[in-house]
């Protein structure tokens, strides 16, 4: 007997392949007898070793989730702003911060909640109950207590309740399509395998446990879904960008303690404790400034508000961060079966044999079905008459459901006139076996077989007797096949245009797979999964031979869960950043752990809890507009991080240059705080801003960011250092202050709020310039909410300035100066974004023709040999 831990590994991989063995085999490998069942005892003894029949995942506790969102690199930085400001007794910042950091804690929450829900509406389609032979005899048993070996019954209507071999029974109509992807329920008979979490659709059979728990196919799912899933790119970039500040920001802070120390502590002749403390209140202070407490924020807000224009186009966004990768997809992995296809078998045109017309087939095929089953193949059948109502002249007498030993359905009908004829459809051999036809006419049959198979297309032949089945006339053929969707070759046209690769990965034959992508106009070297995955490859380490394969593949068929997983985990590897749709079960794993996973409309429930994104509309075409909207959000969060990037090193640079070079600090504590404030807060309006989509797939180009935001950034220490220096010479020159008397008073108090309202105004239309690549004048211009808050924040600023209220007041002729001077370096500092942009193109050409580009993301070096195209991170 195998220990719990043995079992758990491996419980029925000591002796013969059970899935493929003789029946003989595995009954005697099981120690179990068909005809008595395990006894109670033994069920009980092997319930102890392989455990319960059950998906088992280690959950954690609320309590650790809730530390867990307070733990990380911006969770700490905004941690110690909060701290810092309570212990200073700022307390509306305090408030502010917090508010902010609760905030982003509980959206992790709901997307913690959101991945545990995948594994609960995987359990749901778990059955509860069973019926086993224990004992010798029948009985009703949950279904957590089956053990390899148990004897079980399933019936119409019932859930496999483990991994099963077929051992007793005519035959069995199983609807496996949400674990394997087949278009229609799968006909079973003795000795094939039933998967836990499948639906008997016809028939009755008998058969023993194979597999239980997590070592089922249904399991083995349910582990990759708990496996899957990836740190988003929004997050990684939120990371390096708040490492770089705060870095950033400790450095300067430091250079400015260590001269502020010596100058007013070592070489003052006598000193104070208030002074050291002074100078530790402004270096925190001005720490608090740099730190980018309102950034997740702003990511958050702008992603909610791109999710609520996505579900005006019936598209459920379950996870925030998806929105942002999916600008950067550069290959969809898409379903067929339901998602490129209306998953309804149409009937083609019928081959005529020995039937004299088309309509005369399918009306005979349409009298050998039985409506009330709803079949998937009868209602294909019965769908083909041009007039229904000629059913109403004929009565079926006795009805033989298909029987997957002959392969064929057969009906004795009665006419409206009395006259009686049996009637048999069914797969072409076998009704070419029954009417024993001429030879021209079973050389026809094959050639039409061989003719749709190579199209992908089902043949259904007719055979009719109107002799009581003493001879047989062979009809025709009835080619069956699943149609593209009317919207699916135009998305896929306007996807590719976007510059996104689409391949095609389903659990259908290869041959309809090829069909399908050959009318959809996608690329035709599918190649089957059992060619290109070896059955015991670890999905999660794809060998570079295999990811080799992948990358050049159009797509897969006969593809299982671990299949779509391993596709997508290996492209990922590559560099790809990759959108997987699909509806069933076994799409679950792929769907979590693809950077984008969309669930298309009617997808179970453990499809749609492992999605990002939940199409409540049939067919793809939405996809169009999440690729654009998540572009147009893209767009607009680089243009805050280039913004808050540039004004945090502005601001940093200007305190420090001005502190240990001239001795005079150009802000007061109280400025930085309300300065952070009015930058912060109204510029979460971007997340309304109108920005221009991008024709190619889009990703974080950490290095070109911080590049240009460092150029910007220095460009604009200029423009503020100059006016300092300005402001320094005008206070240290009677005749000066004579001359321009207007200005009014003007003291080193005026001194810093001049630097004040440079600061808040000059970063603000900073923004302008950051939110394009091109010229801040040209289109598009900015939306309205954004464009009106700066406004309402700029006049909130010059009525402090020329009031009084929190800062020293200056003149009003100052103020316009200060406003004129701004608006002079924006247009400097839009030549300056605009040369930056065009300079670093150059380069990145100049690389590409010299035949090799090496692009850096996210810290991740990605080298691409020069043939004129690049790679996934370095897309033209």
């Amino acid at each position: 007997m195998l220990t719990k831990s043995e079992a758990a590994a491996s419980p029925i991989s000591q002796g013969p392949d059970l899935e493929t063995a003789p029946i003989a085999d595995v009954l005697a490998d099981l120690g179990t007898n068909p005809d008595t069942g395990l006894t109670a005892d033994e069920a009980a003894s092997r319930l102890r070793s392989y455990g319960p029949n059950a998906i088992i995942v280690k959950e954690r506790s609320l309590l650790s989730k809730i530390v867990g969102c307070f733990i990380g690199p911006i969770a700490l930085i905004i941690e110690a702003a909060a701290v810092i400001s309570a212990l200073l007794g700022h307390w509306e910042e305090f408030v502010i911060i917090s508010g902010l950091l609760i905030f982003n804690a509980v959206l992790d929450l709901w997307q913690d909640a959101k991945a545990s829900n995948a594994l609960a509406a995987l359990k749901k389609g778990l059955a509860p109950d069973a019926t086993a032979r224990r004992d010798d005899a029948w009985e009703t048993v949950a279904a957590a207590t089956l053990v390899p070996g148990d004897i079980v019954k399933i019936r119409l209507g019932d859930v496999v309740p483990a991994d099963l071999r077929l051992v007793e029974g005519q035959f069995a109509s199983i609807d496996q399509a949400a674990l394997t992807g087949e278009s229609v329920p799968a006909t079973k008979a003795v000795g094939d395998s039933a998967y836990s979490g499948s639906v008997v659709k016809q028939g009755e059979m008998q058969g023993v446990v194979i597999a239980t728990g997590g070592n089922t196919f249904f399991g083995r799912t349910a582990k990759l879904v708990a496996g899957a899933g990836s740190t988003s790119h929004a997050q990684r970039a939120m990371f390096q960008i708040g490492n770089f500040l705060i870095v950033m920001a400790l450095v300067f802070a430091s250079l400015m303690v260590s001269v502020q120390v010596y100058r007013d502590i070592v070489l003052a002749d006598s000193w104070v404790w208030n002074d050291a403390l002074e100078i530790l209140q402004f270096v925190l202070i001005l720490l608090v400034a740099s730190i980018p407490v309102a950034m997740p924020a702003v990511f958050s807000i702008t992603m909610a508000l791109g999710a609520l224009s996505l579900s005006k186009q019936k598209a459920i966004v379950s996870r925030l961060e998806a929105i942002e990768e999916m600008a950067g997809v550069d290959i969809l992995c898409t379903d067929k079966t339901g998602t490129l296809t209306k998953n309804q078998l149409k009937l083609g045109d019928p081959i005529l044999l020995q039937g004299k017309d088309a309509q005369e087939v399918v009306l005979a095929g349409a009298l050998a079905s039985h409506a009330e089953d709803h079949d998937a193949i009868d209602d294909c059948v019965i769908a083909g008459l041009a007039d229904k109502s000629v059913l109403r002249s004929y009565s079926q007498t006795d009805f033989t459901p298909f029987d997957p030993v002959t392969k064929r359905t057969v009906a004795t009908v009665k006419a409206a006139d009395g006259s009686m004829m049996t009637i048999a459809k069914g797969a072409p051999q076998a009704i070419v076996d029954l009417a024993s036809p001429p030879s021209e006419i079973a050389q026809k049959v094959a050639q039409c077989v061989a003719d749709l198979a190579k199209k992908g297309s089902r043949a259904l032949a007719v055979g009719r007797s109107r002799d009581g089945g003493q001879t047989w006339e062979i009809l025709g053929i009835l080619p069956m096949f699943d149609p593209p969707r009317d919207d699916s070759k135009a998305t896929i046209d306007a996807v590719r245009a976007k510059g996104v690769e689409v391949k095609m990965i389903t659990g259908d034959d290869t041959a309809i797979a090829i069909e399908t992508a050959r009318q959809l106009g996608m690329g035709t070297n599918i190649i089957p999964a059992s060619q290109a995955f070896p059955k015991d490859m670890d999905p999660s380490n794809v060998p570079d031979a295999i990811a080799d394969a992948i990358e050049r593949a159009d797509g897969f068929a006969r593809v299982f869960p671990e299949h779509k997983y391993a596709i997508v985990k290996a492209l990922q590897a590559r560099g790809h950043l990759v959108a997987m749709t699909g509806d069933g079960v076994n799409d679950a794993p792929a769907l979590k752990q693809a950077d984008c996973g969309t669930a298309v409309s009617g997808a179970t429930d453990a499809a749609q809890s492992a999605a990002a994104l939940i199409l409540t509309a049939p067919g793809l075409s939405v996809i169009n507009s999440a690729i654009d909207e998540a572009r147009r959000i893209f767009g607009r969060i680089t243009s805050y991080t280039i913004y808050r990037v540039a004004l945090t090193i502005d601001i940093m640079l200007l305190v420090v240059l001005s502190t240990v070079f001239l001795g005079f600090q150009p802000l007061t504590a109280v400025m930085i705080v309300v300065m952070s404030l009015l930058d912060d807060i109204p510029i979460m309006t971007i997340a309304y801003d109108r920005t221009p989509v991008s024709p190619r797939p889009i990703q974080w180009r950490m290095p070109r960011i911080l590049a240009v935001s460092a150029v910007l950034g220095f460009f604009c220490v200029l423009q503020s250092f100059g006016l300092l220096l300005l402001g320094i010479e005008f206070l240290s020159s009677p005749q000066l202050q004579s001359q321009l008397s207007w200005i009014g008073d003007f003291s080193h108090d005026q001194l810093q709020t001049l630097m004040f309202l440079q600061l808040v105004a000059g970063g603000h239309l900073l923004l302008f310039i950051t939110r394009s690549e091109g010229w801040f004048f040209l289109r598009p211009y900015p939306a309205a909410p954004l464009f009106w808050a700066i406004v309402a924040t700029q006049a909130l600023a010059i009525a402090m300035c020329g009031n009084g209220w929190l800062v020293p007041a200056i003149s009003w002729n100052l103020i316009a100066i200060v406003w004129a001077y701004n608006l002079v370096w924006m247009i400097l500092l839009g030549v300056v974004r605009v040369s930056t942009e065009r300079l670093m193109d150059h380069r990145t050409n100049a690389r590409l023709r010299s035949g090799q580009l090496v692009t850096l993301d996210l810290a991740k070096v990605h080298r691409v040999p020069g043939d004129g195209r690049l790679g996934p991170r370095g897309r033209r």
